[in-house]
């Protein structure tokens, strides 16, 4: 083998990561302590007959808890709710054939400043602003007499964590006893990779985020709770309809090379190498007028890219944004009472860069086993459009799907290719996708630190080499869950799959069929089963044993070993037959997943907040022209305070207004918040305290001529000597400025 060589900038790199480890393991050991202990609820399981079709059936719940990872054949159990208090139930009509259906939506957002983004793991990718808001959307069903109620919750963040389900259920208990549980409960993440990091509690996940963030954590459990509370209070009479249909030009398989493993037999079978279809719940009431909808597609949410930094829900979030704004006509985004939800699907090697990958500084494809350039190698590797930049992109793929829906196991490991990334964010070292062989520097850099893997680990993840053994780490808590929630949910002749990861097309397709056909075994033919993704707690990715020799990004990422589908089949058929022989009872009780009482806090401190000399929060530094025309864009600079002070302040529910003045009242109208894709709010860090904010509005071709002003609302840390510090709310206002039709 040839002496291996680094270049000046991978040395760089290397000492960086030495010097970064060093820091790390002095901060696990200090374990700096965050909130306190929360006990875990318990959970009960029931199940009635046979569900009647969707329109009119009743709602069936079932979950069941995984343990010591999907490698272990252990079936799925679930367990008995002891009696505790609840919150007293409003009076339902019962005379009536359908279901009660309750949504609602509240915001979830946490920080937009000083915390990473989270999904593609690239260092320094920290928010420094705000595109749109993320909202968590609750939908919850429950037949005429109020039994076998249901819960699903799409919420605008990475993916759910189990710690964030864990204090969700514990919150629910609280308030409501026994009613929503562990069981009956679904929460789906939609994976936008633009939202903030922060909220786990195994290891992998906290060192990803830079430290555990209580104030974010806390934000999304409020948010999420108060989804579930509207539409609890909101539930009324109404009817279900499911409606399927294909997507194109939305979405290509970012992992071809991984999916040709399959057998070609099997992939014969379908005439796309991703799947296409849609499948939408449309929920109405008794009237017929519409309440909410939920949409199940396959495509990552990865059209905002690695270079952004600004908060936002990519394209399903921008789906929603359309679907919403069209119904709740008159209220501003994030406002109004219908609900849609564009959720999760088996989107693992789906992506939405439908230009395919290319070499940035060439030009020419890198479609490759190894994503990877003749010249400069993975990095220049990247996936693009089918817009001009990834805010057009986001835009085009979004209403793309908005406009379908509305027409119609081992231990857990990861390895190299994991590091790799993939083609719609590549890694920052010198990784490449397709890696079955380990290398000496890194496995001895490994080694030294965390210790050598086990021959079991290594044997029993093959061919895939161990970059990170992380089944085998626990300190200062386990990297990764062995304790992993599988559920099943249904509504009439539709089964929803909560599953915990990303499944790739095949073996979502696989994973369909198989429960497909156990329902049909024990006498409930025809149903319609539904992949929901990345719920209740996260697992990383699921590929075929096919895919899984082959060793790129998704396979890599497969932390549970090459049979990690097989062992996801084996338990949800284990629910699926539970379900459809009415013997849910007979399953055995489950450990409790753990709430872990210490953890690594946020490596970024909180500062105090300053303002230039003679300057006070919210100055205006540049003010807008006196006049634009649609299609220009308004900059307003002020200077600033940090943008996370506001995500303690739980009445906080915009950074900016957009207003117009109507001369007729002599009033100002708000026109867009902080939550509309016109509006753009950038942070802009300084040293020892200072900063500038930056307040764009993009003019769009519908805005009505006339004078408009545009507002600032912030809050800044303030200390004095000796004495704690206190949030202090501000506001501002900018110059008036004129909007025409023409200049």
């Amino acid at each position: 083998m040839a002496k291996r060589t680094f270049s000046t900038f991978e040395t760089f790199l290397i000492f960086l990561l030495v010097m970064m480890t060093g820091v790390t393991v002095a901060l696990l050991s200090l374990l700096f302590i965050t909130s306190g202990t929360i006990e875990n609820n318990k959970d009960s399981g029931f199940l009635t007959t046979q569900s009647p079709p969707a329109t009119q059936g009743s709602s069936t719940p079932q979950g069941s808890t995984l343990t010591q990872g999907p490698a272990d054949t252990q079936s799925p159990t679930a367990t008995q709710a002891s009696p505790t208090p609840s919150t007293p139930e409003p009076t339902l009509f019962q005379n009536f054939s359908g279901y009660h259906i309750g949504v609602g939506r509240a915001d979830c957002t946490g920080q937009v400043a000083d915390i990473n983004l989270m999904g593609y793991g690239k260092t320094g990718q920290n928010a420094q602003g705000i595109l749109t808001r993320l909202y968590s959307r609750a939908f919850i069903m429950a037949e005429p007499d109020g039994s076998n109620r249901v819960v699903f919750v799409s919420i605008e963040i990475g993916m759910v964590s189990q710690r964030l389900r864990l204090e969700v259920l514990n919150r629910l208990q609280s308030k409501y006893g026994s009613l929503y549980r562990r069981d009956n409960v679904i929460l789906s993440g939609t994976h936008t990779h633009s939202g903030p990091a922060g909220y786990f509690q195994y290891t992998t996940f906290v060192l990803a985020s830079e430290g555990f963030s209580n104030r974010t954590f806390e934000y999304m459990v409020n948010g999420i709770m108060k989804s579930i509370e509207i539409a609890h209070t909101n539930m009324k009479p109404g009817k279900i309809f499911i409606n399927k249909g294909n997507v194109d030009g939305a979405q290509i398989n970012r992992s071809p090379t991984s999916y040709l493993w399959n057998p070609l037999s099997e992939r014969a079978r379908y005439s796309s190498n991703t799947d296409k279809e849609m499948l939408l719940l449309k929920m109405v009431d008794l009237n017929g007028d519409d309440l909410g909808l939920i949409s199940w597609f396959a495509i990552h949410p990865v059209s905002m890219n690695n270079s952004n930094h600004l908060v936002n829900s990519d394209n399903m979030g921008y789906a929603s944004y359309l679907f919403e704004q069209e119904k709740n006509k008159g209220y501003l985004p994030g406002q109004g009472p219908y609900v849609a939800a564009f959720a999760s699907s088996n989107l693992g090697d789906v992506s939405p860069n439908t230009l395919g990958p290319s070499c940035i500084n060439t030009g020419e494809s890198c479609d490759n086993a190894n994503s990877t350039c003749p010249i400069g190698g993975p990095s220049m590797c990247i996936a693009m459009g089918p817009g001009q930049d990834m805010f057009n992109s986001t835009q085009i793929i979004g209403r793309i799907i908005y406009e379908k829906a509305k027409g119609k196991t081992c231990k857990p490991a990861l390895g190299y290719s994991f590091a790799a990334g993939t083609i719609d964010g590549f890694g920052s070292l010198n990784f490449t996708q397709g890696t079955t062989v380990g290398d000496p520097f890194w496995d001895s850099l490994r080694d030294q630190i965390l210790g050598k893997p086990s021959e079991e680990i290594k044997e029993c993840q093959k061919p895939k080499p161990i970059l990170l053994h992380t089944g085998e780490l626990s300190k200062p808590n386990p990297w990764h869950p062995d304790i992993v929630d599988v559920q099943i949910i249904t509504l009439g002749f539709l089964a929803i799959a909560a599953v915990p990861g990303e499944f790739t097309t095949m073996s979502g397709r696989r994973f369909r069929e198989a429960i497909q056909e156990e329902f049909a075994t024990y006498g409930m033919p025809n149903m319609t089963v539904v992949v929901s993704g990345l719920c209740n707690v996260y697992t990383h990715y699921i590929t075929t044993y096919e895919e899984y020799q082959a060793q790129r990004y998704e396979a890599a990422s497969t932390i549970y070993g090459p049979h990690t589908l097989s062992a996801y089949i084996q338990l949800f058929k284990v629910l699926a037959k539970a379900i459809a022989t009415g013997t849910v009872a007979n399953l055995s009780t489950g450990p409790e997943p753990p709430f872990f009482k210490q953890l690594i806090n946020t490596l970024i401190p909180n500062i105090v907040d300053r303002a230039p000399t003679g300057k006070h929060f919210g100055d205006v530094l540049q003010p807008a022209n006196p006049t634009y025309r649609m299609g220009e864009v308004v900059e307003v600079v002020f200077v600033g305070a940090n943008p996370k002070n506001s995500a303690e302040i739980l009445t906080h529910q915009t950074f900016l207004t957009v207003e117009k003045y109507e001369a007729t009242s002599a009033t100002w109208q708000i026109v867009h918040n902080d939550a509309s894709w016109e509006t753009r709010f950038y942070w802009h860090k300084g040293l020892l305290g200072y900063s500038n904010t930056t307040i764009q509005w993009h003019i769009p071709d519908s805005a009505q001529p006339g004078i408009y002003r545009i507002r600032y609302f912030g809050h800044s840390r303030k200390q004095d000597l000796l004495k704690a510090a206190v949030i202090v709310s501000f506001e501002s206002t900018s110059s008036t400025f004129e909007v025409v039709t023409a200049l």
